[in-house]
């Protein structure tokens, strides 16, 4: 009896310890440090949030992947250094631009972010930005809400809520820069190889570009290791589905601006606009990754449209 009780003892401390194990294995954590949050999981760096006050925007990078542990999206790279990683911003609005050349163009200055919940199965935190130009009075004051979990070892999502408030008359005019985007670094862009998919099957910039989809995935092998992202639409957001400005090169971006109804969008001060975005952080290729599976759980949790 006391050996099977020694036994059972150990087997029960064993036990409890690889429960410990995986439960910190896909433990979330962020904090933030100067001009940056920084998310781990397991303890490992999976992304950071920039929002120094001298960036264009507050953007997303690196995006490590679950296996490699290297980003799959690019700080800058050419062509179009500009193109910041993972990163919301919009060029042609009120006569700037909030996407590319000079600051006096325009930025999204960061309002400093805040941590809702900082470990767990889940971080949240916030940020306020202000669209402005040097000297000037904002033109729109957005919300922004990410919620970053690692439900299993090969997949990390990033939630990205936000809420777009004019305080002022805005008129954005026909644009290919705009709105939620993604840069993935040059090796996995079907330029070398990699393999850009929507979620009618097309592929490519030939097979996805202007084409409405609820989502797209980009992924390659680096190293002998087969990673990818992909951006899903949330069926609540206005023009959905909206179609893909894409290229071989590794961008990819949901966005109505480059097809607008007489080139043009108005919104009028204090009316609001809301858009939602799931990112999905992968090992392994689209089917592996279970993408159309985890396209309907995030369909259905938005609770929008089939």
């Amino acid at each position: 009896m006391h050996v099977r009780g020694f036994l059972l003892t150990a087997t029960l401390a064993l036990l409890a310890l690889t429960v410990s194990a995986q439960a910190q294995a896909g433990k979330v954590e962020a904090k933030i440090e100067k001009n940056q949050v920084v998310v781990t999981v397991g303890g490992q760096l999976f992304t950071c949030y920039k929002f120094d006050a001298s960036q264009k925007y507050p953007y997303f990078w690196p995006v490590n992947g679950p296996a490699s542990g290297k980003s799959i999206t690019t700080e800058t790279s050419e062509p179009y250094p500009h193109h910041h990683s993972l990163f919301f911003g919009c060029d042609r609005v009120n006569g700037g631009n909030y996407w590319q050349d000079t600051n006096a163009r325009g930025q999204i200055i960061s309002q400093g972010p805040k941590i809702v919940a900082a470990s767990g199965s889940k971080v949240v935190f916030t940020d306020e930005g202000l669209w402005k130009q040097p000297g000037k009075e904002p033109i729109i004051r957005d919300q922004r809400q990410i919620v970053i979990t690692a439900p299993s070892d090969s997949l990390r999502l990033i939630d990205f809520r936000i809420t777009m408030e004019p305080l002022t008359a805005i008129q954005i005019l026909k644009t290919n820069h705009s709105l939620f985007s993604a840069r993935v670094v040059l090796e996995l862009g079907v330029a070398k190889g990699g393999t850009l998919v929507n979620a009618e099957g097309q592929t490519g910039e030939k097979g996805t570009f202007g084409v409405a989809s609820p989502w797209c995935d980009y992924y390659g092998t680096r190293d002998g290791i087969t990673e990818g992202l992909a951006i899903l639409q949330s069926p609540a957001n206005r023009w959905y589905p909206v179609k893909w400005f894409t290229r071989d090169y590794g961008f990819f971006s949901p966005t109505p601006m480059y097809w607008l109804e007489g080139d043009q969008l108005d919104l009028p001060q204090g009316e609001k606009l809301t858009l939602s975005y799931r990112v999905v952080v992968h090992s392994g290729d689209t089917q592996k990754a279970g993408i159309p599976a985890l396209f309907e759980a995030y369909r259905q949790m938005e609770g929008q449209k089939p």
